[in-house]
């Protein structure tokens, strides 16, 4: 067993899930994954690890995933919510209009600024999450 392969079982039992296949194959193409996939994107990736993978265990494993904080769900409109591994820190996206492509946009500065303006109205952020849609300027 790989150190990752390892993290991920100490993982999934931190949480209170059980250790199966399923669940470490959706956990290691999430970790692999240089964007955000969707669950049909995930079951293509999942399927070269275990073809017994379905798209209903997918979803179920996600929600038990994210359920656990182990997964965060990224919700988009009128679009397949995507999936990524919880962060180590908080970032946002920016998602581009015409291509759907999504970029992480991490900023301790921003992180910093949204902490001091939720202090000052006597509030801590326990979760944040910030989507921005944007289109490319022209060359």
């Amino acid at each position: 067993m790989s150190a990752e392969t390892t993290d991920f079982a100490k993982a999934l039992r931190e949480a209170g899930l059980r250790v199966t296949q399923q669940r470490m194959a959706l956990m290691s193409v999430l970790m692999e994954a240089a964007d955000h996939p969707n669950a049909d994107e995930l079951l293509s990736r999942a399927r070269g690890l275990d073809d017994s993978m379905s798209l209903a265990t997918v979803y179920r494993t996600l929600s038990a995933l994210e359920e656990a904080g182990l997964i965060r769900k990224l919700s988009l409109e009128n679009e397949p919510a995507r999936y990524e591994i919880s962060p180590a820190a908080e970032h946002d996206h920016l998602v581009d209009v015409e291509t759907g492509e999504m970029i992480e946009l991490a900023s301790d500065e921003i992180n910093r600024l949204r902490a001091e303006l939720a202090e000052r109205l006597g509030y801590e952020i326990v979760s944040q999450h910030t989507l921005i849609r944007a289109r490319k300027l022209p060359d």
